[in-house]
């Protein structure tokens, strides 16, 4: 029973939306956080020039590489496994040599020839004289003739010098006009010329050899001719 005057309490209810709420993402693009896509290319619609420019020169670009590591490392993997087609005789060159002996392909002829084109001012030169000397001490015994032909032009006072230096034992002389020419232009340094016996030329490599590949071919040159005369 209520008391006159007395107001009953109404529970007030918390008004509840009669629109239920989705759990999905506003599609609005205007909306705040609304997630957006990047326009799809339609199938079959041509790529823009400039991709397709892209794509040609990428293409270009891996020929070169490949063209490259033909030239480059196609010799040095011939000389390593012995093969590879011969490169025609020694051209007819004389040179004498620093210690003032006469060396030509007369006077080589019979004998296994590295003729290495090279210069003191070269760091693939300077890598590559090691493994030179290194079978020049080997091999000397066995009919091998290793023939540094330096192109400093700075002559004889820069390159002995730089021999004395290192240790150089194995005749080196000078390159003249002449035998660049005999050897058809020496356009890169170190250019490296394996010889055999009989005067053909077996190898040759623009570059640094690496040293395995050369005295693998070497070996195999004394080796087999070595056996052709017994």
């Amino acid at each position: 029973m209520s008391l006159p005057g007395e107001v009953k309490a109404r529970t007030l209810r918390p008004l509840r939306s009669e629109t239920p709420m989705s759990d999905e993402a506003p599609t609005d693009p205007l909306s705040t956080g609304a997630p957006t896509e990047a326009p799809s290319r339609e199938a079959g619609a041509p790529l823009p020039w400039w991709r397709t420019a892209l794509r040609w020169a990428e293409r270009v670009l891996w020929i070169g590489v490949l063209a490259f590591a033909v030239v480059r490392l196609g010799p040095q993997v011939g000389a390593l496994l012995g093969v590879g087609p011969a490169l025609g005789s020694t051209p007819d060159f004389t040179l004498r040599t620093l210690d003032g002996s006469t060396l030509g392909a007369e006077e080589l002829r019979g004998r296994v020839t590295v003729v290495n084109f090279w210069a003191t001012w070269c760091p693939p030169c300077r890598i590559e004289i090691p493994a030179l000397q290194s079978i020049h001490e080997d091999y000397a015994d066995e009919g091998l003739v290793v023939l540094g032909i330096s192109t400093d032009a700075g002559g004889e006072g820069a390159v002995r010098p730089f021999l004395e230096e290192r240790g150089v034992t194995y005749p080196v002389a000078l390159a003249d006009n002449a035998v660049r020419r005999a050897f058809g232009g020496i356009t890169a340094l170190p250019t490296t010329f394996i010889v055999d016996r009989e005067g053909v030329i077996r190898h040759r490599v623009f570059g640094f050899f690496a040293p395995p590949a050369m005295r693998a071919a070497v070996r195999r040159l004394l080796e087999e001719e070595s056996m052709g005369g017994d």
